[in-house]
Parts: C-alpha cells; structure tokens; sequence
C-alpha cells in the first residue's frame, strides 16, 4: 500500500528535524535526495531554485522544508512539512537544553560540544556541494558559483547582491 503523501512528508521532515545539527541547511542534501532521487517529487534544478528562494527571503532558514512541501501538496504540504521539520526539535531541544545547562563544566559535554561543531560545519558544506552541483549545468553556470562563493568569503558583501549580479547576468543573456 502506498504511503499518501501529506504522512510522507510529515514522517520525512519529523526525522530531518532531529538530524539538523548546524540548522536545516545541514540536512538539505537528504531533503533534496528524497525529494528528487527517491520520490521524484522534482528535479535538481527545482529543488536548487526552490533553495535560493527560501534563502533569499528574509526569514528563518527552514523555509526550504514550507517551499518543497508547497511544490509537493499544496499548501497542506507546506503546513506539514513546516510543523514536522520544526515540532520535534523544538521539543528535543527544551529538554536538552535544560540539560546542557545543568552539566556545564562537565567533561562529556564539552567534549560533545567540541565535537559537534565540525560535524555541522561538514553537513553545511555538504549543503553547498550538492546544490552547486545541481544548479550548475554548464561552465558559465560553475563560474558564477566560485566568484560567488569567492566573493562571499572575502569581502562582507551581502549575498543578495551575489544574487542580483547573477540575475543581471542571466537578464542580459550572458549565461545563454
């Protein structure tokens, strides 16, 4: 039997939502995976598009999780996708944080914190990888992507300038 879709969304974003150490940007790659590799719902170059919009508006950076539900159910999608991805980790992160509070100089948790930190920095860039490779369909499409993320790291730019220079680009037919 056939698992309807608004309970496939629900199940996948309530899983994410505990795995997002580093915020949602650290399990994009899972959420394009399902959504593109295993339930066909899109395909990369949506998925990329749907990204660089929950990331251009201003707003918390789950907005991924409402824009792929949207694109999948409607905005029942959107709702569910939202509440799944947000509800357990809030509830999760309540009670460990009465936690970590309590044991603060405790050696097991710093030496968790320590060893988290990088874990969350891998996950975000594994984030970048997959959604470069995605929107990059040809060379002009991979320059923009290291100018921009040159770019980025190196001056204070705000990235919505990044954005409207490759919009300006794409507008004037430099990119084809």
């Amino acid at each position: 039997m056939k698992t309807p879709v608004l309970e496939t969304l629900a199940l996948q974003f309530a899983i994410l939502s505990l795995l997002a150490f580093g915020g949602v940007n650290a399990v994009v790659p899972e959420i394009h995976r399902q959504a593109v590799d295993v339930r066909h719902w899109m395909d990369g170059r949506e998925f990329a598009a749907l990204f660089a919009i929950a990331q251009a508006v201003p707003g918390p950076n789950f907005l991924i999780a409402t824009l792929v539900g949207q694109k999948v159910a409607g905005p029942a999608g959107a709702l569910i996708a939202t509440a799944a991805l947000c509800a357990p980790s809030c509830v999760l992160t309540y009670w460990v944080a009465k936690a970590w509070d309590r044991y603060r100089a405790a050696p097991l948790r710093i030496a968790l914190g320590a060893g988290l930190a990088p874990v969350a920095v891998g996950l975000v860039f594994s984030s970048a990888w997959l959604l470069s490779r995605a929107a990059d369909a040809d060379w002009r499409l991979a320059a923009i992507t290291l100018a921009s993320a040159a770019a980025a790291g190196a001056t204070r730019l705000h990235p919505l300038w990044l954005l409207g220079a490759a919009a300006l680009l794409g507008a004037v037919g430099v990119l084809g």
